[in-house]
C-alpha cells in the first residue's frame, strides 16, 4: 500500500502495539498488514478528559484508533441524565462504523486525557481492497462491539446493581489484560462513581453502596484511580460473568 506515514510522536509507537495486540488476540496478523495500519494513519491528536471527539450525526471522513486513555459512546437525555453504552480503552477502534455509517447516531467522548489517531477513511477503504484478513478482523471488531452491547443491555435490563457493578468490573479487566494494562490483582481506572453510574444505569449513591459492599466483602477495592481485585473468581461469581462473549480465543481461520 502506497500510504503517506506520518511523523509519530514519542511514545505512539509503543501505544500502537497495544492495538496490534488486540488484534492478534483474535486472530494472526502479517507484518505487511501491520505496516498497512501504521501507514494508514493520517494524524495524531491528544484530548482532555471530557472532550467531545465524535459528535453525533456529523459526517466523519476518518475513524479513530485510542492509542491511550478511556472513552466512551453515550447519548444524552433532554432532562440532562446521560447513559453510557460502552466503553473503550488503549487499541480499540471507537468507531470503524463510521466508516460505512459516514456519521454515528450517539456522541464519542473522553473520560480521562486520551491520544488518538486519525485513519482517513480512504485509507480504510484501500484495506478493504487489498488485505482480506485484516479486513476480516476489522469486520470482528465491530461485531464485537455488537456483543458488548448485548451484554449491557442485560445488565440495565436484568442485573441487580452489585452484579452490574462487578460485571463492568469484571469485563475492563479482560479487555485491559489483552493490552498489557491489567492483570488478576487489578488496573488503573481513571473513572468516577458518577461515570460508573452512567455506565451501569443506577443512581451515584447506589453505585457507592455497592462499591462499598464489594470492598467489605474482600472482593474489590476501587480508589485513588485503581482497581485492586483481592479476589478475581468472587469478583466474575457476584457479576456472572461468561467472558466468551468477548471472543478471546486465538482464530487462525479469521
Amino acid at each position: 500500500m502506497n500510504l503517506h506515514v506520518p511523523h509519530l510522536m514519542v511514545g505512539t509507537d509503543i501505544q500502537i502495539e497495544r492495538h496490534f495486540l488486540r488484534l492478534r488476540a483474535r486472530g494472526d496478523v502479517s507484518a505487511e498488514e501491520e505496516q498497512a495500519i501504521r501507514s494508514a494513519i493520517g494524524e495524531i491528536r491528544e484530548y482532555p478528559a471530557q472532550h467531545v471527539v465524535i459528535p453525533a450525526y456529523v459526517e466523519q471522513g476518518y475513524s479513530t484508533l485510542l492509542l491511550e486513555g478511556i472513552m466512551c459512546r453515550y447519548k444524552d437525555l433532554r432532562d440532562g441524565q446521560r447513559q453510557v453504552t460502552e466503553l473503550h480503552v488503549s487499541g480499540d477502534f471507537v468507531d470503524l462504523h463510521s466508516f460505512t455509517l459516514k456519521y454515528l447516531d450517539h456522541d464519542v467522548m473522553t473520560l480521562s486525557p486520551c491520544r488518538v489517531a486519525r485513519v482517513p477513511h480512504e485509507n480504510l477503504r484501500r484495506i478493504t481492497e487489498q488485505l482480506p484478513n485484516l479486513t476480516r478482523l476489522y469486520w470482528f471488531s465491530t461485531n464485537l462491539d455488537a456483543a458488548i452491547h448485548r451484554e449491557w443491555e442485560v445488565s440495565l435490563g436484568r442485573r441487580t446493581g452489585r452484579a452490574r457493578v462487578a460485571m463492568l468490573l469484571c469485563e475492563l479487566q479482560a479487555r485491559l489484560k489483552i493490552v498489557g494494562l491489567a492483570d488478576d490483582t487489578g488496573y488503573e481506572l481513571s473513572l468516577t462513581q458518577t461515570e460508573i453510574s452512567e455506565c451501569v444505569g443506577l443512581t451515584n449513591v447506589h453505585v457507592n453502596r455497592v462499591l462499598r459492599e464489594l470492598r467489605q466483602s474482600g472482593i474489590v477495592d476501587l480508589r485513588g484511580g485503581r482497581v485492586a481485585i483481592t479476589n478475581l473468581a468472587a469478583l466474575r461469581d457476584a457479576a456472572e460473568f461468561d467472558p466468551r462473549y468477548l471472543y478471546l480465543d486465538h482464530r487462525h481461520d479469521q
